[in-house]
Formats: structure tokens, C-alpha cells, sequence
């Protein structure tokens, strides 16, 4: 069903994850470490990367930076020990799309993939009828063609980035709690932690920043956020 290329350097977690994603139908092209990875990924493009974050020399946080240098819209889910907050955190600040912690269902990391590549496969093929552009002041977001503008700056933003500022144009000005925003974005039944969505959020922010100096979302302490409307 899909490629996805997979780097741990731990062979038992490869052998574990292999079987799991194979018994999906999926081709699994294995790394056993950073450079490996990159190595085999410009090589041939996966449709989505399991990564792992503690590795030798290059780990998977140098990685992900440098896979989203490579490819803006490649799914990345990394594996990470449960005392790795930190990480998993500057994971997702980096463009990671979602995450699992040691020890992990294969089932649930099945799942998870599984809800990844739904979501590229929505960006990479829109439907064919013209969607009509959303804009909030200088912002604008095309849900067909999956792109976003500040101003004329298209800003370039990862499936989940776009997926969840899309949500926050469900409604402009309504309150999204991050619960509500978890099952607009991956779906009903995910257990994505509230950090999570914070972490995407400031990602979101800080590339809106830079391409035009704005900030149109808003903490709702306490609750989550929305998009503030303009005036």
C-alpha cells in the first residue's frame, strides 16, 4: 500500500515494526541509522518515515531537520522512550507529525501510520473541483491545492500544520479545544497529548511570522485556541 522507511538501530524494534507494517500490506525499507536513512530516502522517497530518536552519531531529531528540508509533506512519526518528553517535543517543533513512546502496540503504530498517510494521500490528490480559497485579512488557504498564503508569501506548511490551521477556519472565532481539534485533525480515537497540539501550533505561528509578521491564533487558557477575526 505504501513505502515507508524505517530507521532504528535497534534490530529487535526494526524486526517488530517490519512485521506489523508488512502485515498491513505496506513495503518497509529499513535504515539502521541517521545517515543511512537520509542516505536511502534521497535515493528513493518513502511516503512516510518511523524514525527513532535516540541513535549514534546523527540522531533523529537531525534527521527530521533534514528530511523537512528535503520534503515539506512527507509524514514522519517518531519512536521515543517515555522519559524523552523533551525530545518528542522538539520533534514536533522540528515538523514531526506524530509519535509513539517505547513500549508501543504495533497496532496502535499501525494506526497511526495509517491515519498519516490518509492525510498525505488528501493533500497529494485533491478532489478535482475548485475549492474556494479561505482568508482571514492577509491569510489565505486553498483547501484544494492544500497551500497557504501570507500576503503574496505562500508559506510552506507540513499535512498536519495545514490540517490543523484548516480546522481553526472551520469556525473564525470560535473556540477550538484541543479535543475538538484532535478529532477535526486525526480522528476520533487518537490519543494525541495536549502538547501535541501546542507544539504544531507554535510551529504554525513561527512560519507565519516570518513570512508576513502575523499571529492570527489565539490561547484560549485553558481550553485551547482560535482564530482571531480581523478588527
Amino acid at each position: 500500500m505504501a513505502h515507508i522507511l524505517l530507521v532504528d538501530d535497534d534490530p529487535h524494534i526494526r524486526e517488530v515494526v517490519r512485521f506489523a507494517l508488512q502485515a498491513a500490506g505496506h513495503t518497509v525499507h529499513e535504515a539502521v541509522d541517521g545517515q543511512d536513512a537520509l542516505d536511502r530516502f534521497a535515493a528513493q522517497p518513502a511516503d512516510a518515515v518511523v524514525l527513532d530518536i535516540m541513535m549514534p552519531e546523527l540522531d533523529g531529531l537531525e534527521v527530521c531537520r533534514r528530511l523537512r528540508t528535503r520534503s515539506s509533506q512527507v509524514p514522519i512519526l517518531f519512536l521515543s522512550s517515555k522519559d524523552d518528553e523533551f525530545d518528542r517535543v522538539l520533534g514536533l517543533e522540528l515538523g514531526a507529525d506524530d509519535y509513539v513512546t517505547k513500549p508501543f502496540s504495533p497496532r496502535e503504530l499501525v494506526a497511526r501510520v495509517k491515519a498519516m498517510l490518509r492525510r498525505a494521500a488528501a493533500h497529494a490528490a485533491p478532489t478535482p473541483e475548485p475549492g474556494s480559497r479561505l482568508t482571514l485579512g492577509t491569510l489565505a488557504l486553498d483547501p484544494t491545492r492544500h497551500r497557504c498564503w501570507v500576503g503574496g508569501t505562500e508559506v510552506v506548511l507540513t499535512v498536519t500544520e495545514f490540517d490543523l490551521l484548516r480546522a481553526l477556519f472551520g469556525f473564525v472565532g470560535k473556540a477550538y479545544s484541543r479535543d475538538e481539534l484532535i478529532d477535526r485533525v486525526w480522528g476520533a480515537g487518537h490519543h494525541i497529548t495536549d502538547r501535541t497540539i501546542d507544539s504544531h501550533v507554535r510551529r504554525i505561528r513561527r512560519k507565519l511570522d516570518a513570512a508576513g509578521g502575523i499571529d492570527p491564533i489565539e490561547t484560549v487558557y485553558g481550553l485551547g485556541y482560535r482564530l482571531r477575526a480581523p478588527g
